[in-house]
């Protein structure tokens, strides 16, 4: 049993390493190969085909957690308490306008396609939020990180994930589960709860933080960063509170820290191999035959959302100052989905039944499987091409 886990770890490993060759020749970003070669090689593709394929096992699936994790740990590296306090109203215009506009978006096209409020509120929830571990890898990979328009993208990917730890709540008590508001409340209660102590400790550990780390040896550095930040975020994920966020807040604790630059020397190397199996995770999940069944309303889904996202972000953008280039920077940034909109559609699907319908659940799944894949590449690509974009606008 070892010895197969082991190969098919081998075999991931190594068309990851393969397809950052293609992506290195091609000089383009190598987050839509590592996808791509995640679906090649899943039980859907060479599966099917009865040929040995790589499966979801735990170790992958472990390691598409721990890509989450890193990424989201440097993107609060990237971020100081006092500045995002000092940008709250800013942040909260964008982030306002963000949700209205994409929610309502969703909430619309779910009840169009498939006929329910409750569909409405799934799709909904799929629609609205962005993949801050994708949009994070990819602005460290095009040199956005320390640009301008990375304030109002970063706040708002924070907000974002923010109100899906207490959508998904709400989510899995009241509409799924076919109870009531008050039903929710409680896990609601413990998330906001545990967001406000990791909240504290961001604003206030900075001197623990400093002692914990101060040592010569780089294997001690490394392994007390590591412990701290997966012991957190895991002891987040088992309170059902988002473990991205929970990386985030421990990010932005050690940013306050003098360690920040040997932090991001030493732990990118891990960051960007765990990244890398997320990436491939997502395209090992990914049935591509079901998501024929759908095409139509995934094309309607992608035609509908990108404007919107695009439109909510400059519109963020302006809010932070940013001239109409930048701010465009930001709309364009803000169109990726990923983890999140897989985990909302994978919770519809296990809680189907109550008030959302079986098939419509399956429907939703594969139109979600579909949409972060297409996603996944096209917001990649327009970060990547955002100066061509740009010469080509007036």
């Amino acid at each position: 049993m070892a010895d197969a886990l082991l190969l098919e770890a081998g075999v991931m490993f190594a068309a990851i390493a393969a397809v950052s060759f293609a992506a290195a020749r091609l000089d383009v970003s190598p987050i839509p190969f590592y996808i791509l070669a995640g679906v090649a090689l899943n039980e859907f593709v060479l599966g099917r085909a009865g040929l040995p394929h790589v499966t979801d096992t735990a170790f992958v699936s472990l390691g598409a957690e721990l890509g989450i994790v890193f990424l989201l740990f440097f993107l609060g590296i990237e971020f100081d308490p006092e500045r995002l306090i000092a940008d709250r109203a800013r942040l909260g215009a964008a982030a306002a306008v963000d949700f209205a506009v994409n929610f309502g978006v969703g909430l619309a096209l779910g009840y169009l396609l498939f006929g329910s409020v409750a569909a409405g509120v799934v799709v909904a929830g799929v629609v609205y939020v962005s993949s801050s571990a994708v949009i994070t890898k990819t602005m460290l990979d095009v040199g956005w990180i320390a640009n301008p328009e990375s304030a109002p993208i970063l706040g708002t990917l924070v907000a974002e994930d923010l109100v899906v730890a207490v959508y998904l709540a709400v989510l899995s008590a009241a509409v799924l589960g076919g109870g009531s508001l008050g039903a929710a409340a409680r896990p609601v209660a413990v998330a906001v709860g545990f967001l406000l102590l990791l909240a504290l400790f961001a604003y206030l550990g900075t001197r623990a933080l400093e002692r914990m780390l101060a040592t010569t040896s780089t294997e001690y550095f490394v392994l007390r960063a590591v412990g701290t930040t997966v012991l957190v975020a895991g002891a987040a994920l088992s309170l059902g509170v988002s473990e991205a966020v929970a990386a985030f807040f421990v990010g932005m604790a050690f940013s306050s820290t003098s360690a920040v630059h040997e932090l991001e020397e030493t732990l990118s190397p891990l960051r960007d191999v765990f990244a890398a199996v997320f990436f491939f995770w997502i395209g090992l999940v990914t049935d591509p035959f079901a998501v024929l069944d759908v095409l139509v309303p995934l094309a309607a889904a992608v035609a509908v959302s990108v404007p919107t996202k695009v439109a909510s972000g400059f519109y963020g953008g302006r809010v932070y100052g940013l001239d109409d280039r930048r701010a465009l920077r930001v709309g364009l940034g803000m169109v990726t989905r990923g983890e999140f909109s897989l985990i909302v559609a994978a919770t519809a699907l296990a809680g189907a039944g109550a008030a959302l319908d079986v098939a419509a659940a399956q429907d939703i799944y594969a139109l979600a499987v579909g949409y972060v894949l297409v996603m996944s590449v096209l917001g990649t690509a327009l970060m990547q091409y955002a100066g061509v974009i740009e010469r080509r606008l007036p």
